[in-house]
């Protein structure tokens, strides 16, 4: 089938490969990463896949939100195009720079997105393709062998290739030329690599051919197979025919990492049956070993011993294969082989790194719980326990460390909120330690900043500011200055200072005063009068510069401070400015008589307004006095006929300001000779009008209206209590229910009394009510199905009975009638059922009520339900009527 299909062997390889890619893919999407394939040595440019859709992103948002690729210390080998979304190869990719001798090669990613912050991983698995070919260390190699070595198995150890590509473009094969003495058969090494050892199968003649050429071909696995050659010129010798024999074919032995260089792991020995120069060991290393072995190890050529002679780490080689060859002196030298196995262990050497792939700095304030800060990736070069990690916060923070995936870690915010007034900045310090012994720890200190938003309003220090501004002051003179604080910062801590009118003048508190928005100044924009304005109130608000803005009030309480700014004026009678009064004394008045009174205010207060009396003409007049506090001008002593008949008098009237203002009152005192002659001189008063005000036409419509409710209250009332006297309520008595021997109730009041009973034993039988042998009750009491009306002093016939209708149901019985109750009061009436049943079934019904609540003269349609479930029962129906 595959030779008539030359193609399908290469197709099938192809399927095969697309299905484990696949496999692969499926497995690491189920752990949480975008998993990309890509051979090596593509082109430039070439896409690799389309990230953005993988992601969920919208392309136009990959600029906004600033999508990156994070390939750590590595280099730039792939970027994202913003344009179209796909990933694409931006550096060579060559499979064995990246992973030199390993199987699988990957590349491993982190997209980051911002707002909201968000991490991806992308794992780029890179594919071998067959593009180097088996290379020798050597061109050319000669062995020497001699003439009389045993044929029919003695193997030669030659040079091996490397191919460093892997799977299935790796080294396969090697192929001999063509000759009659060798053969070529291969040896799996412990790295499943193949060394190629000559046999001898035919005994060589140095006198027929000393000299035998073989070229030796290594090919590899690709399509279309790559090879390399080797030229072994062999050496026929004569004499030396024993070589050295090691007694062992492979050595192993154990070292750990980092051990001091001079140490000696082990010693190898060899043995040769020859004697003399022939039989005298030298060891070596064989040149097939690479590079790294001699930088590493060393052997002493006499002794056998391996030394360290460069650093070992674990890190670097886990597994050290030594060739190691023992050749003797003899003229011709024979040489033999062995392998050395050195296995490093590791030691707890490499402390964890911790790496900060991400950091969202500032956070503002009113970050929630759950915000991603920074995103970390934690790793440890060692092994096994040695490179387990631990991580944990030191310092107490509103943050937490959360494991998102493997060793990746994400600082978010725990349930704390922040305030950058009190924190605008933490140093968290995240502490890594491993599980080795003894264990090594890393710290790194993240420092987030905290932003600023508007969360508080600006502060007054007191709510209330009381000032004190003298009356006549100057227009613009600053009258206080208040101050908010805001803790917030840049524009959410600028205030600014509104004016707040509180309405409590009539007039716009601009025209009384202003507020500097920017220092908060206070001026006054008149000369206040404290005789028309003694104080007022406003309220100045303080507005910070944040969105939203905040604001906050405070109460200003201006106090007018009086000045003596006023006069004192006089009362009438002896207001009139300009003119002279007079008054008439007797020429018989007494020491002390009472001439007149001067009575006078002043519009300021306190001091301002404090009056004092004084005459101030005729200077040196001794038959007049006034007193200072009240105005009472009286006699000193009594007439005499030296005294003038007429004295004019110049009252002062002056305050207790400063500077003092007064006013003046021209009197004539006139000296008559009897009381006859006095005449009072009658001016005009001014009649205080009588006014009715607002105030007394409220309170007498209150009065009024508060007598007329409690009269109509008090007539409502009376009615009532007349109409509850009617003595017919006393012919009624308590109801009273009633047990019988037989399980059934009966309803009674006074001497009457209904039973009502039913029973569930037979479809045809109703329900009857049936009269009691008692003597009637003055009372309308009921009428069953719309007829026979109980009237006063009449029952019930006893030989008609009430017929209640009762229908048969799926469910059991349903009892209906009306009932006519004519009460003149509220009755409450029950309906209730009582059953006996013949059987014990627990369904048997229980007592139930039906609470009805009638009006007077009320009509009220009865219904109830029975279930009946086959057995016997009885069942008794009564009522239950009270006023």
């Amino acid at each position: 089938g595959l030779a008539s299909c030359p193609g399908c062997l290469e197709h099938r390889w192809m399927l095969v490969g697309f299905l484990l890619v696949l496999f692969s893919w499926l497995s690491d999407q189920a752990s949480g990463q975008i998993v990309y394939s890509l051979t090596e040595e593509v082109k430039l440019g070439t896409p690799v896949g389309n990230i953005a859709k993988d992601v969920n992103l919208v392309i136009k948002e990959l600029g906004a939100r600033g999508f990156q690729i994070v390939s750590g210390p590595n280099k730039h080998y792939f970027g994202v195009n913003s344009d179209t979304g796909f990933l694409y190869v931006k550096e060579r990719v060559d499979r064995e720079e990246l992973c030199p001798d390993s199987a699988a090669c990957s590349v491993h990613l982190e997209a980051v997105v911002n707002r909201p912050l968000q991490l991806y991983r992308v794992k780029i698995n890179v594919l071998d393709i067959n593009d180097n070919s088996p290379v020798f260390p050597v061109s050319h190699m000669a062995l020497n062998i001699t003439e009389v070595t045993v044929s029919g198995g003695t193997r030669f150890p030659v040079e091996s290739a490397y191919d460093a590509d892997v799977g299935s473009n790796s080294l396969r094969t090697y192929k001999l030329s063509h000759n009659e003495y060798f053969a070529i058969e291969l040896q799996t090494n412990t790295d499943k690599t193949l060394s190629p050892e000559l046999v001898l199968q035919k005994v060589l003649d140095r006198e027929k051919e000393a000299t035998i050429a073989l070229e030796l071909t290594a090919i590899d696995g690709g399509t279309p197979p790559r090879s390399g050659t080797l030229t072994i010129i062999i050496n026929v010798l004569d004499a030396n025919d024993n070589a050295p024999v090691f007694n062992q074919s492979v050595y192993k032995v154990s070292v750990v990492e980092n051990v001091p260089f001079g140490t000696v792991i082990t010693q190898l020995h060899a043995t040769d049956l020859d004697e003399g120069l022939n039989g005298d060991v030298l060891y070596s290393f064989s040149n097939r070993n690479p590079q790294n072995i001699f930088d590493t190890f060393e052997i002493d050529p006499r002794t056998g011993e391996v030394m360290v002679k460069g650093r070992v780490d674990y890190e670097e080689y886990r597994i050290f294969e030594i060739r190691v060859q023992a050749a003797d002196r003899g003229s011709m030298p024979t040489t033999g082989h062995c392998k050395l196995l050195v296995e490093v262990l590791d030691v707890n050497d490499n402390p964890p790194e911790i790496t900060v792939t991400s950091l969202l700095s500032p956070v503002k304030e009113d970050a929630g719980k759950g915000t991603v800060v920074a995103l970390m990736t934690v790793s440890d070069k060692d092994r096994g326990t040695n490179g387990a990690v631990r991580c944990q916060l030191l310092s107490r923070s509103p943050f937490k460390l959360q494991s998102s995936y493997q060793n990746y870690y994400s600082l978010i915010l725990d349930g704390s909120t922040l305030d950058r007034e009190k924190t605008s900045q933490y140093n968290v310090t995240i502490t890594a330690t491993d599980e080795g012994s003894p264990p090594l720890s890393s710290t790194s200190v993240i420092t987030v900043h905290v932003s600023d938003v508007n969360d508080n309003a600006p502060r007054f220090p007191e709510p209330v500011i009381n000032v004190y501004v003298k009356e006549n002051s100057q227009i613009g003179t600053v009258i206080s200055t208040v101050s908010a604080t805001d803790p917030d910062e840049n524009e959410n801590a600028r205030v600014s200072y509104t004016l707040v009118d509180s309405g409590s003048l009539n007039v716009p508190f601009s025209t009384l005063i202003n507020v500097n928005s920017a220092s908060g100044e206070i001026h006054s924009m008149r000369s206040y009068n404290y005789e028309e304005v003694k104080t007022f109130q406003f309220q100045v608000q303080a507005t910070d510069s944040g969105v939203p803005p905040l604001s906050s009030n405070v109460t200003v309480n201006v106090f007018i401070l009086d000045e003596n700014d006023n006069s004192p004026g006089v009362l009438p009678p002896y207001s009139d400015q300009g003119s002279v009064n007079s008054e008439n004394i007797p020429y018989s008045a007494e020491a002390g008589y009472f001439v007149a009174k001067i009575r006078a205010v002043d519009a300021d207060s306190g001091y301002n307004a404090l009056l004092s009396y004084h005459i101030a003409e005729p200077k040196g007049s001794n038959l007049f006095r006034i007193g200072t506090s009240n105005g009472e001008i009286r006699t000193k002593r009594r007439m005499s006929d030296n005294d003038l008949k007429t004295h004019p008098l110049l009252i002062l009237v002056s305050d207790n300001g400063e500077p003092s203002l007064s006013a003046t009152v021209s009197i004539d005192v006139v000296v008559v000779e009897s009381k006859g002659e006095m005449q009072t001189p009658f001016r005009p008063v001014p009649s205080k009008e009588e006014s009715f005000s607002d105030l007394n036409l409220y309170l007498l419509i209150a009065i009024v209206s508060v007598s007329l409710i409690f009269l109509l209250g008090l007539i409502t009332l009376v009615a009532v209590k007349c109409h509850r006297t009617d003595g017919s309520l006393s012919r009624y008595s308590a109801p009273v229910i009633t047990t019988h021997p037989d399980g059934s109730w009966s309803y009674s009041k006074s001497t009457q009394q209904y039973d009502v009973c039913f029973s569930s034993d037979t479809l045809k039988s109703d329900v009857v009510v049936l009269p009691t042998p008692f003597p009637p009750a003055e009372a309308e009491l009921i009428s069953i199905n719309g007829g026979d009306s109980l009237k006063r002093n009449q029952t019930l016939p006893k030989s008609e009975k009430v017929r209640w209708n009762r229908h048969l149901t799926s469910r059991g019985f349903l009892i209906s009638s009306s009932l006519v109750l004519r009460w003149r009061l509220v009755v409450s009436c029950s309906l209730s059922l009582f059953s006996r049943c013949a059987c014990s079934s627990p369904e048997c019904p229980s007592r139930q009520f039906l609470p009805l609540v009638l009006q007077s003269w009320s009509i009220v349609p009865v219904r109830y339900f029975v279930t009946s479930q086959g057995c016997g029962q009885t069942h008794r129906l009564a009522f239950h009527c009270s006023p």
